[in-house]
């Protein structure tokens, strides 16, 4: 019986279709969980999912690259629903127009004070220069974040880690932060979500809102060009290579 589905299991493995069924299957079950729990924030739909996703590589003995090249076609897709963000943003633009200077003033200041933290929290626990630089850009998204990285000169590999990392630990505690500090207005939270905790927060931030989505996705797009455009000259300024 054994070799019989070790069989199957190979012959699976080799098809695409499996991680992209993988991937879906992943995601639903966690949006179950999400559902189960009262759509807390701490159940992440994302951060379950990728739990969920590791756990089966890590048991199947099944190499990332492996997985990726059947589930890229969700990769493809990231691109299109980028550019998607545009049309609820769209739909905001008489609020866009009225608070410009507060949301680009909020995004530099977001987006330095996130830089700066980040690099100092790793140097004050002794990081080494490699890993200062690699931490510099976690609060951008993915993309954006690897090319700032390979620019400056750091390891994109421990980037995408902390990305990730940031996004999903952002998303799960943001609701408090906003609750203690009593924050309600959709456009300030989607804004702060998504300078701070990227493409994850800005999932969470449709989760509860429109509005609050695309405020978001502004914040995304908008903290990512300033990171990509200035970091790389301002760290040449402070010698850091």
């Amino acid at each position: 019986m054994m070799p019989h589905l070790n069989t199957v299991w190979v012959y699976l493995a080799g098809s695409p279709l499996l991680w992209l069924t993988a991937t879906l299957v992943a995601y639903r079950i966690s949006t179950l969980i999400y559902e189960k729990t009262n759509r807390s924030p701490l159940a992440n739909p994302v951060g379950i999912s990728v739990a969920i996703l590791v756990l089966i590589l890590y048991v199947s003995d099944t190499p990332y690259k492996t997985y990726f090249d059947g589930a890229q076609f969700v990769h493809f897709l990231l691109g299109p629903v980028t550019v998607a963000l545009a049309i609820p943003l769209y739909q905001q633009m008489e609020k866009l127009k009225r608070n410009w200077f507060a949301l680009l003033a909020g995004a530099v200041i977001g987006g330095t004070a996130a830089i700066a933290c980040a690099m100092s929290v790793a140097w004050a626990l002794g990081a080494s220069p490699l890993t200062i630089l690699s931490m510099a850009p976690k609060s951008v998204t993915i993309p954006i974040a690897m090319g700032v990285t390979e620019k400056i000169g750091g390891l994109p590999t421990l980037t995408v880690v902390m990305v990730m990392f940031t996004g999903i630990f952002g998303a799960g505690v943001a609701h408090y932060i906003f609750k203690w500090m009593k924050i309600e207005d959709d456009l300030t939270c989607g804004f702060a979500l998504g300078a701070t905790a990227h493409g994850v927060g800005t999932a969470r931030a449709f989760q509860v809102s429109e509005e609050m989505g695309a405020f978001s996705g502004l914040a995304m797009g908008v903290s990512g060009i300033l990171t990509a455009l200035l970091l790389p000259l301002v760290l040449k300024l402070l010698g850091y290579f």
